[in-house]
């Protein structure tokens, strides 16, 4: 092969018939159509995929942490399946937390979420981090706040749907105030 490109055998016609030329479009290349990821997921993958797919973990600092300290805690949310996964939520809220049991640490009840849903969108393999705290205090009223007693405290993040144990949506820590 080496020798006819050597040779200009390719090139031994005046029209040059044999020879390689330049592609000359005519026309712009279009864009590939393809169908969402969060679409696939919606229409092909079963909600208890979907649910299985994601995992969850919370985290807390193990030291005992005075009281009136903010105590930061992460939420971590994993895909670990190779393509976009979609979980359709209660509310436009996408999570939730309780301290003792009490929704974002406040005794008094909280603002009615719409009635709207939402949805939990995941990359392939998309690692979600949400870092919140709480400031070692629980709300009794409108306008009041008390120093959470010393000892130990559950914190309890849940991907908002209509029963996240069952999911396995759920992760809790315990947290030591001294």
């Amino acid at each position: 092969m080496r020798r006819i490109y050597e040779s200009d055998a390719l090139e031994r016609d005046d029209k040059e018939p044999l020879a390689p030329r330049e592609r000359q479009r005519e026309t712009k290349p279009q864009s590939f159509r393809s169908i969402s990821g969060s679409a696939w997921s919606d229409r092909l993958l079963p909600h208890r995929v979907r649910r299985w797919a994601v995992t969850v973990d919370l985290t807390a600092p193990d030291d005992p942490i005075g009281q009136g300290e903010d105590i930061p805690f992460q939420f971590t949310l994993k895909n670990r399946l190779p393509m976009p996964v979609t979980i359709p939520t209660d509310s436009p809220r996408l999570w939730t937390w309780t301290v003792d049991g009490a929704q974002s640490a406040s005794h008094v009840s909280l603002e009615k979420p719409p009635t709207e849903t939402n949805k939990l969108k995941l990359d392939r393999g998309e690692r979600l981090r949400i870092r919140r705290t709480w400031s070692g205090m629980f709300r009794v009223s409108k306008r009041e706040w008390e120093h959470a007693e010393r000892g130990e405290h559950t914190i309890r993040a849940a991907v908002n749907v209509a029963d996240p144990e069952a999911a396995n949506l759920t992760d809790e820590t315990t947290v030591y105030i001294s």
